[in-house]
């Protein structure tokens, strides 16, 4: 039975990257060695370092914009702290829109005052706060542009003469932006691009070198550039098969064909929520995540019924993350749309099966 795979994270990946990747298991590059066991400082692994930087800053339009590409470790959890090392002198402002942005604030407000510009905590995060002002006197602004636990995206970023800092990791090449407009873009790789175990960092180089602390070896962007993202023994696997995810977003027309078919997606989905009397949608319509849909029985009597139905149709992950209940269809860009209309079609099955 084929499996329709919503998992939050790790994400589902194409059938096309891991028969290359199984492959290369046994044998990378015809080496008669593993990509588990060749060294990170041979050149067959350099290259894939190589290439894996630079189809990252290819597909975001910021080749030669004096932005550098890293694969780092630790996840964006480090990268809460590592921003808060790098950038902040004094004080920065955040936009709370979830647990993941109110854990950066929290590791950020060891370094300096941290303003929060704006809060959809009173709505338990099912919206995304408009309408705020970023202080003049900020060092940087932090927001997080998906949310995967509450099911909302930011759709519209806010114009600011600050240095933009986005974590992006649950939709990071899904969508077409003006990614020029971010001084640093980070993102687990495990939400869209890969596995886990390593994460891209994106950095304008120009914003470094600002804040009068010391900065440890391992939390300093500048080391992790001038060495490459080889100051310590990188995630080869993880980065290997970040690659040729890239490659094959690359190949598939890169953000603009992903957004494309994620927008199909998400209205299938939506279409599906709202028109069924047995599903309510948990986030605000205006800030709904074309990567993350979360959703809720308006009655839970059906539940177990329900759960069923798509467990039997061989679909993967459509449990809701404890905070909100319910479900949550992570749409990542290697999900078919054949896979959400299995879930759409279980839905209407439910809505005939009640009736």
């Amino acid at each position: 039975m084929k499996k329709h795979n919503f998992s939050a994270g790790p994400c589902i990946l194409p059938q096309e990257v891991f028969k290359e990747a199984s492959q290369a298991i046994l044998d990378f590059n015809n080496s008669g060695l593993s990509i588990l066991e060749i060294s990170h400082r041979s050149a067959d692994f350099v290259s894939v370092m190589d290439e894996a930087q630079s189809l990252a800053l290819e597909l975001l339009d910021l080749k030669d914009k004096g932005y550098k590409a890293l694969f780092l470790q630790g996840g964006a959890s480090t990268q809460f702290l590592m921003i808060a090392y790098n950038l902040l002198e004094k004080k920065a402002a955040y936009l709370n829109t979830g647990t993941w942005s109110s854990k950066a604030i929290k590791e950020a407000k060891l370094f300096g005052e941290i303003v929060e510009v704006a809060s959809s905590k009173d709505k338990n995060f099912n919206y995304i706060p408009k309408s705020y002002s970023i202080p003049d006197d900020v060092d940087y602004f932090h927001c997080t542009s998906n949310n995967t636990i509450f099911g909302t995206q930011i759709k519209e970023f806010p114009a600011t003469s600050k240095p933009l800092v986005c974590d992006m990791s649950s939709d990071i090449f899904s969508r077409t932006l003006d990614f020029s407009k971010f001084d640093i873009i980070y993102a687990g790789a495990q939400k869209n691009m890969g596995p886990a175990g390593t994460t891209l960092v994106i950095v304008k180089e120009d914003i470094l070198g600002k804040v009068s602390r010391e900065i440890p070896s391992m939390m300093s962007y500048s080391t992790h550039i001038s060495k490459d993202s080889m100051f310590n023994t990188p995630a080869v696997y993880a980065v290997y098969v970040s690659m040729l995810t890239l490659r094959w977003i690359k190949a598939k027309g890169g953000i603009k064909a992903m957004e494309e078919l994620n927008n199909k997606k998400a209205d299938l989905l939506y279409s599906e929520i709202d028109r069924n009397p047995l599903f309510k949608g948990f986030a605000a319509k205006e800030d709904r995540s074309a990567m993350n849909a979360t959703f809720n029985l308006t009655d839970e009597s059906h539940k177990e019924t329900f759960d069923k139905m798509w467990k039997d149709a061989g679909v993967n992950g459509l449990n809701g993350h404890r905070s909100v209940g319910g479900y949550r269809a992570s749409m990542y860009n290697a999900l078919s749309l054949e896979s959400v209309q299995v879930v759409v079609d279980l839905m209407q099955d439910l809505e005939k099966k009640v009736k």
